[in-house]
């Protein structure tokens, strides 16, 4: 795809420039099954961003602190969540940097043994987008690999590193057959995802900001990063969240991350959710694979 005019502004830009980048990525036909599977009215789809030490190491890794508080995710999150999910006998979905799998890899045949899903996340939650396009294609490759060899599965789903979506994302996932990708924000039900105007066969199982937990809780005590929001009050979001899906038939998909969910102050709150959702008739709580096989096979 050709770059945009780097003499022009975006106000100067053609009508054609504008809308060549628009159309780039599109959200097409949307799949909202009449049912999910059994009857249910609602699919539950929750999943943990295992991004452990790799927060810091793609900056450079300068920061022993911010290290330790990655190895945190791995020592005391991930056990502390696939815990809870046996407790509820829920399965979940893991995306894993390849540098996380490679650190700890006994994590990740945990997560597989215990009938979670793993799923591709970067190699070393790079920002994909700033990438020229064959280190990109390099990357997710080799992450896939890598996932693979330690956990025994061949990933299907990939989440770009920080939601990050670059102009040739959706083509190397394309070329790599996989099922679908959560990275995107076009719609709250799973759609199938358009290159410059084509289907591609690749689903979109859509995230969102106020569906994780970063934005909450995640601080830089070096940088004006400090956001905190009161746990009750990220439950009752949560909790909202769930509701409509619910009343819409639709998806509650949330995103969370070990080190930062895992704490015994924060960990209630994916407790809670559980219990919330599990409280309501005919809610079928699935891997993201799950939900977006039985979309796409049974869309109306």
């Amino acid at each position: 795809m050709n770059a945009p005019r780097a003499d022009l502004e975006p106000w100067q830009w053609p009508e054609e420039q504008w809308r060549k980048l628009v159309n780039r990525v599109r959200a097409g036909r949307r799949l909202r099954p009449a049912e999910w599977r059994d009857g249910a009215r609602c699919a539950v789809a929750l999943s943990f961003d295992s991004d452990h030490e790799t927060s810091d190491l793609r900056d450079g890794g300068k920061s022993i602190g911010r290290l330790a508080w990655g190895q945190f995710g791995n020592r005391v999150g991930v056990p502390r969540i696939l815990d809870l999910l046996d407790k509820y006998a829920i399965k979940g979905s893991f995306y894993v940097p390849a540098v996380t799998a490679l650190l700890h890899p006994k994590e990740q045949r945990r997560v597989v043994a215990e009938g979670h899903e793993i799923g591709i996340h970067g190699w070393i939650h790079e920002l994909n987008s700033s990438l020229p396009h064959e280190a990109e294609r390099d990357l997710m490759r080799r992450s896939a690999d890598t996932l693979e060899q330690i956990a025994g599965v061949r990933p299907v789903g990939l989440r770009t590193p920080s939601w990050d979506f670059s102009q040739h994302t959706l083509q190397i996932e394309q070329e790599m057959g996989l099922l679908y990708d959560s990275s995107l924000m076009s719609d709250e039900d799973c759609y199938e995802l358009l290159l410059d105007g084509a289907p591609t066969g690749v689903v979109e199982l859509p995230v969102e900001w106020v569906r994780d937990d970063a934005v909450y809780f995640m601080m830089n005590r070096f940088s004006a990063l400090r956001p905190y929001t009161p746990p009750t009050d990220v439950l009752d979001i949560f909790r909202r969240e769930f509701d409509a899906a619910y009343n819409e038939g639709g998806i509650f998909q949330l995103t969370m991350h070990p080190h930062i969910i895992g704490y015994r102050s924060r960990i209630w709150i994916l407790e809670e959710i559980i219990r919330h959702a599990k409280a309501h008739k005919g809610v079928w709580f699935a891997t993201h694979a799950e939900v977006v096989d039985w979309a796409k096979q049974h869309a109306a």
